[in-house]
């Protein structure tokens, strides 16, 4: 191999599984680009409401040790919360024990305590104080560490991994790597969410009510996202008004001052579900190596820096 290229790196995706493995490997002294299809502010992790928080993701004793070495990150990232997008900010789980989360979170979540009536009409939740992330200024501010890092991202549509020109390739594709390693099980799950004027609410919440409904509130800076759905196997990335018109309304019980507030925008994101996250390393016949990071479910913002250090782990030639 060139010793000009050997330390080359290829990581194919742009969202925020992508750009944190990159910005890992770019520190980390290789040299990388990232190749993805859409302008990062147009990537599903655009989308993403973006708590702190294990969901949608298998399995679950691995995630939940991404889970908290990303929380390590993302508190230090809470410090400058105007560069970085991260906050932590107070709320309440709903329908979430503490014995169970006390299996794996205990001394790590900052105000963990059961949550009282006045703050939660559930039958039981939890107030912890989270990680929230606004990814409008976070993704770009991912993309500018790795502009200081030297590393360049390309907006270019890949066909196949193959055409990925590296010593090693990273794929961290999505829900896209369904058609590109190709991996049937990689389906979407969709999520609607509306975005509305924040009417003074500080906290978030999440909750489902006796139905299986979902709703969530999150606060982000000059605005509120409300959610959300969890749609199996649902392709369309068109807002559906009912829906819409659901949300707000599941949103307004748990907040009533949500029921006035003035509508912002309609989104809607596929989550990429995997019966277990795809972080593993191949050899290619060529010789090449091939990292796969994908299948992060609804879970990505919360796993995306543990599992970039174990990415970049997989994708050193001398540890193996």
């Amino acid at each position: 191999m060139n010793s000009d290229t050997k330390d080359d790196v290829i990581v194919v995706g742009g969202g925020v599984i992508g750009l944190t493995t990159a910005v890992v490997l770019a520190e980390g002294g290789r040299r990388v680009r990232v190749w993805t299809r859409d302008p990062v502010e147009r990537t599903t992790s655009a989308v993403a409401g973006a708590l702190w928080w294990p969901y949608r993701i298998e399995p679950p004793e691995a995630a939940r040790g991404w889970a908290l070495r990303s929380l390590d990150v993302y508190e230090e990232l809470a410090e400058r919360p105007e560069v970085t997008g991260v906050r932590l900010v107070e709320g309440v789980m709903g329908e979430t024990d503490l014995d169970e989360t006390d299996s794996w979170a205990a001394g790590r979540l900052k105000g963990l305590r059961v949550a009282t009536p006045e703050e939660y009409a559930g039958p039981v939740g939890l107030w912890a104080r989270l990680p929230l992330v606004d990814m409008s200024t976070h993704l770009p501010w991912l993309r500018e560490r790795l502009a200081a890092a030297g590393a360049v991202v390309e907006e270019r549509t890949v066909s196949a991994l193959a055409e990925a020109d590296a010593p090693v390739v990273v794929n961290c594709t999505g829900l896209g790597a369904r058609e590109l390693v190709p991996d049937a099980s990689v389906r979407p799950v969709r999520g609607q969410l509306v975005v509305v004027e924040n009417p003074r609410i500080p906290t978030w919440i999440v909750s489902k009510d006796a139905s299986g409904g979902m709703a969530y509130v999150f606060p982000h800076p000059g605005r509120l996202v409300l959610g959300g759905t969890s749609e199996e196997d649902v392709w369309s990335t068109a807002p559906d008004p009912a829906v819409a018109e659901a949300i707000v309304r599941r949103c307004a019980a748990l907040r009533p001052e949500i029921a006035g507030a003035r509508v912002l925008d309609h989104r809607v994101g596929l989550r990429p579900v995997r019966d277990a996250v795809r972080l593993e390393r191949e050899l290619l016949p060529d010789g090449r190596v091939l990292v796969h990071n994908y299948g992060h479910g609804g879970a990505g913002v919360t796993v995306a820096w543990g599992c970039a250090e174990e990415a970049a782990g997989l994708a050193d030639p001398a540890a193996f």
